[in-house]
Order: C-alpha cells, then sequence, then structure tokens
C-alpha cells in the first residue's frame, strides 16, 4: 500500500469516527420530535420526609446563600432536613454553622455535618450523610445551585409514584459575565437542553447530573450505595441504577440556576474532572451495560454516551496535520475526492452546529440572536479543549482515581477567593492556535477558501482557551506582585488533598462539590 493510500485511509477514517459522533448528535436532535408529555402525578396525601443534602467544601463564597436557598424550598416545614455536608479547611465551616444555628431558631432541622476524615470527597460525604438521616427521599445541590421554591413541591410526587430520581434543569447565574461564560452556557444547555431531553423522550437511559435532583432512598441502595472509584459518582449511580431496573424523570421546565466556572483555568479543570471521570465510567459499566438486559438500543446510545469524550483525542488527532493535509492536496501529493470532504463537513460539522443552534432556542434565554451568533464560538471552544482533555482521557485509562478538583465559585462577591491551577498545557495550547490561525492565512492567501473555515474554527477554539489562561496567568502574577503575601498563601487561596485512592501525584487544588453533565 503506498504512502498516499495510508494517508488517505487515515484521514477518512479519523473523520468517520467522528462522523458517528455527529450522527449521534442527530438521532438526539430527532428525539426530540417526541412529544409525549411528562405525566404529572397528583400530590401524596401525606409529605414524606425529604433530606437535602448540600456537600461543601471551602465554599465561603456561596455556602450561606445555599443554605438559605434549601430553606426557601416550599415544603412542609416538621418534613424537611436540611444538611450540610462540610469537609471544608477554611471559614466556610463556621459560616455554615452560624447560618443553621439562625435556622434552627426559626424551628427547621438543619445540621452541618463537618468530618475530617475526608474518605470518598464527595460520594464518601453524600454517604456518610446518608447515615445521619432517617429521610427516604434524598435531594441534592452543590453549593452554587439556588432550587426554586417549588422544586420540592414538582419533584417529590414522582418518586411516590415510584421513580427512582428526578433530573432538573441546570440554569447560569452569570452567562452573560464574560464571553467564555456565555459559550459555556451554550455547550451547558447542549446536554441539558437536547441531551437529557432527547435520552428521556427516546426511552433511553439518562443521568443524575450530581446536583439539581432528587432520589429515593431505597434506589440508591439498590444500586449498590455512592461509591467513590471514580471522579463522577453521579454518572457511575446512574447507570448502576438504571441496570438494575431503576426508571428516572428528567423535567426540562424546572430549571435550577447555577454559576458555571467563572474563569478559563476554572473551566479545563472542570472539563478534566468530567472527562476523566466519563472515562473512569465507561471501563467501570460498559461491560455491565453489555451484558445487562437492556434493549439493544439501549446499550448502543449508552455506549455513544460512555465514550463520546474520546471524541477529544480524535479531534486533537485531526489538529496537527491539517495543514500539511491541505498543503499536499494542493501539491498534489495527496487526493481525495471533494465528495468525502462534503459528506464527512455535513456528518461531522453540520449536525453538530444545528445541535447547537436547537439547544439555544430551546433553552428560551433572552439575547436570542446573540447567543445564536455565539454558537460557532461556542462550538471552537470545545475543539480548543481537545489538547487538554487528550491528558484526562489518558489519566482515566491508565492513572489513579485522582482528587476532585473544586470549580472556584465567586457567589454574591463577583469574584472567586479560590483559585483554579494553570498547568504547562496552555502552552501547547497557544502553540496550536498559532499554527492553525497562521495555517487560515496562508489558505486564504492561496485561495484555497473552503479550508479557511476549518483552520479558523480549530485555531479559534485552540486560542480562545490559552488566550484567557494566559491572560489569567499574568493578573494573578500581577496581582501576587501587588500583595505582600503570596497569592498561594493567602488564607483560602489554594486547598491542597492526595486522592483517596493512594495517589502519589504533586498535591492539587482539590475540592468535589462538582457534577457531571
Amino acid at each position: 500500500m503506498s504512502v498516499e493510500l495510508w494517508l488517505v485511509v487515515a484521514y477518512v477514517g479519523v473523520h468517520a469516527l467522528l462522523c458517528v459522533h455527529g450522527l449521534h448528535r442527530a438521532w438526539l436532535q430527532l428525539q426530540l420530535l417526541r412529544t409525549d408529555p411528562v405525566p404529572v402525578p397528583p400530590a401524596p396525601e401525606t409529605w414524606p420526609l425529604v433530606c437535602v443534602q448540600l456537600p461543601v467544601f471551602n465554599e465561603r463564597n456561596v455556602v450561606v446563600r445555599a443554605i438559605e436557598a434549601a430553606a426557601t424550598l416550599d415544603y412542609p416545614r416538621g418534613k424537611l432536613h436540611i444538611q450540610v455536608l462540610d469537609d471544608s479547611t477554611d471559614d466556610t465551616t463556621d459560616l455554615a454553622r452560624a447560618t443553621c444555628e439562625r435556622l434552627r431558631d426559626r424551628g427547621f432541622r438543619a445540621d452541618v455535618v463537618h468530618r475530617t476524615d475526608r474518605t470518598g470527597f464527595k460520594a464518601g460525604a453524600l454517604d456518610h450523610g446518608l447515615t445521619l438521616t432517617d429521610a427516604d427521599r434524598i435531594a441534592i445541590f452543590d453549593a452554587d445551585f439556588l432550587p426554586a421554591p417549588d422544586f420540592l413541591r414538582r419533584t417529590v410526587p414522582y418518586l411516590e409514584q415510584g421513580i427512582g430520581m428526578v433530573q432538573a434543569r441546570w440554569g447560569h447565574l452569570n452567562a452573560d459575565a464574560r464571553v467564555h461564560t456565555l459559550l459555556q452556557s451554550i455547550l451547558l444547555d447542549g446536554h441539558f437542553v437536547v441531551e437529557q431531553l432527547a435520552r428521556y423522550r427516546g426511552r433511553r437511559w439518562h443521568q443524575f447530573n450530581g446536583t439539581a435532583g432528587i432520589w429515593r432512598r431505597d434506589t440508591i441502595a439498590r444500586a449498590g450505595g455512592w461509591e467513590h472509584d471514580t471522579l463522577t459518582e453521579d454518572l457511575d449511580l446512574s447507570y448502576r441504577a438504571q441496570i438494575v431496573g431503576e426508571r428516572f424523570v428528567y423535567l426540562p421546565d424546572l430549571v435550577c440556576p447555577a454559576e458555571v466556572p467563572p474563569t478559563m483555568a476554572a473551566f479545563k479543570a472542570q472539563q478534566h474532572r468530567w472527562g476523566k471521570g466519563m472515562v473512569q465510567a465507561a471501563k467501570k459499566s460498559l461491560g455491565r451495560i453489555l451484558r445487562s438486559n437492556a434493549s439493544l438500543g439501549h446499550k448502543l446510545e449508552a455506549a455513544l454516551h460512555l465514550t463520546s469524550v474520546f471524541t477529544w483525542p480524535l479531534v486533537a488527532l485531526v489538529s496537527v496535520p491539517l495543514p500539511l493535509g491541505i498543503w499536499a492536496r494542493q501539491q498534489g501529493l495527496l487526493h481525495v475526492h471533494w465528495s468525502v470532504d462534503l459528506t464527512l463537513f455535513l456528518l461531522a460539522t453540520v449536525s453538530i452546529f444545528s445541535f447547537y443552534v436547537v439547544s439555544a432556542i430551546g433553552a428560551g434565554r433572552a439575547h436570542l440572536g446573540v447567543r445564536l451568533l455565539a454558537v460557532p464560538l461556542a462550538m471552537a471552544l470545545g475543539v480548543g479543549l481537545a489538547v487538554a482533555q487528550c491528558k484526562a482521557v489518558w489519566e482515566g485509562l491508565f492513572g489513579e482515581v485522582g482528587v476532585f478538583v473544586r470549580t472556584p465559585k465567586a457567589g454574591d462577591a463577583g469574584q472567586s477567593s479560590y483559585l483554579a491551577r494553570i498547568d504547562w498545557i496552555v502552552v501547547v495550547e497557544a502553540i496550536m492556535a498559532v499554527w492553525l490561525l497562521g495555517a487560515a492565512v496562508w489558505a486564504a492567501t492561496e485561495g484555497l477558501l473552503g479550508a479557511v473555515p476549518f483552520l479558523a474554527l480549530f485555531g479559534v477554539g485552540y486560542g480562545l482557551i490559552a488566550g484567557h489562561t494566559l491572560a489569567e496567568t499574568l493578573a494573578r502574577f500581577l496581582a501576587s506582585n501587588q500583595n505582600s503575601t503570596p497569592t498561594a498563601a493567602r488564607p483560602g487561596s489554594q486547598v491542597t488533598a492526595h486522592s483517596h485512592a493512594g495517589s502519589d501525584h504533586a498535591p492539587v487544588a482539590a475540592s468535589y462539590p462538582e457534577s457531571t453533565p
């Protein structure tokens, strides 16, 4: 086989795998055409005891707001148990205790469960909290989530009809704060407005997203309880529960707003955890899923869902030689018919573009025109994560379980007092941005206009990630020079913790109130 033929096979093969992902996105959009209404069960004659669990770790900016939001839930006060699962090492614990004391003075049952042994991180905290409540219905909210007062009134009736878990849709408190927070909100809407709803309407398995949901306690027990051998304990429990026959409900009209990561470094840390955890969940659950009694459709969709993270290494693999491939075709060294390019473009790109357009429209947010115009930039941001997510996939396949890295929350302060770590990968991302944007300029000057959109999409994506990260690094450096105390030494600026799985990696900024979309 000639070198040219090998190159053609590799080119078509990698793009074909990306097309599978694109076709899956197209299938999800088709499921939205199903209009089966979500039945609303009647209110129970007697409302059950509900425990609202709030897992927190060093969340001084938002912990008071989170506890007070739980107290605004419209539910019989005698049937509500607020449980703050606090593993903090800073003054978050004092703030939580003072807030719960005020609630107890008003007649609430509100406890702070402070652990010094942080085994299992968030999963361990949730599991420990179950031993300290007699409630049979368990609602979970991360520290930055603000449930609507009617959240329990709208979700509990489903549990009383035998449903195992009810998931609400995430909203975004700070979507319009910065360009990258707007783009993040568009990417998240793709999951909650299209993916989750499509799986529910298509009668496929869908997931608990770690927060803004409520469980039957016996469903958690039947699935085997909270386990902490992956970084996505929510995704893991979701599949284990549905494999044994539990049913879930997704309520797209019940929106629970929260913050998207306020900095690019925090966003990358969040995506790294989700990516690594999904690989771990795939390793753990795919075999069980394929051996289960579920239908072929359930197995296929679950496999596509759990392996979707592997598209990032494919994107990175395409990114590096893309300019060289265009040059080789210009020089007549590589022959691929235009129809192949058109097919790959339609399957791998247009379907994903329409996916985010549909989600932007379905989200029903203000400034729809701006959001639609920002869809290409959101796609670019997703592409720009490819290099960083290669590391996540590698660690998920071959590394230790790892630590939970908290996404710093700003709360009402507008700026977090905690910082996410910035790593060396930004250098690679910057090089990729220069390489691809330079190639786009070259292609334009050579009249290869058909190649420019692809090159620009990839180059802008890496540029967004690298540019924001480097700007934040510079801002942090300048701020540290203005203070007599180094940033890393300021209280709350960085907290270190080692993996519960015995990892010997260097300490990193760690936490766990972090959920999986």
